[in-house]
């Protein structure tokens, strides 16, 4: 994306509990998206990144041809090195950052994402809070595509069909799609 290589970004902080998703597991992640049998979701897709981290996972969807992302963190150390990785990215354009507890988003006051990444902590329950609360405030469209990395299997909601899911280490990747209700 614009020259920079992925790999320069942010390594986290592990002081502060930031973990980022690893080259390998992102790798494998992009690729699901671009060569599965369900469609590449990432050309021009709004994408939302809750418990963003360090913006590595919607940066390398901008550098996979999404239009925009935003990322959602309420660590202040999450937000310097995704401030530090946009710029280095220089996506200052198509980047937005909310200081949001991702699991009370409230109402969605935009347009909603086709493409939600969620890497919350693991084993705490966090992303069923922030699904819930993505899909309670309108964040996500009616067939966004739901890219969750966690320890264990996630409890899907009922609006979430199930595409894949892959283990990668200590670190299961689940793809879902958003059904709106009929």
């Amino acid at each position: 994306m614009r020259g920079l290589k992925l790999a320069e970004l942010g390594a986290g902080d592990p002081a502060a509990h930031l973990r980022p998703t690893t080259d390998r597991v992102r790798e494998a992640i992009f690729n699901l998206l671009i060569n599965g049998s369900h469609g590449n979701p990432l050309p021009g897709a709004r994408v939302l990144d809750l418990f963003a981290g360090t913006g590595a996972l919607g940066l390398e969807a901008l550098s996979r041809g999404a239009a925009s992302v935003t990322f959602v963190d309420d660590g202040a150390r999450a937000r310097s090195l995704i401030r530090q990785n946009i710029d280095k990215a220089r996506a200052g354009d198509v980047s937005q950052m909310l200081r949001r507890d991702a699991t009370r988003l409230g109402p969605n006051a935009d347009q909603p994402f086709g493409v939600v990444f969620l890497d919350p902590p693991y084993g705490r329950g966090m992303g069923e809070l922030a699904l819930a609360a993505a899909l309670d405030g309108g964040w996500l469209t009616p067939d966004a595509t739901v890219v969750w990395e966690e320890a264990r299997p996630p409890a899907l909601p009922a609006q979430l069909h199930l595409l894949d899911q892959r283990s990668y280490g200590d670190t299961l990747v689940t793809l879902a799609r958003h059904v709106a209700a009929a």
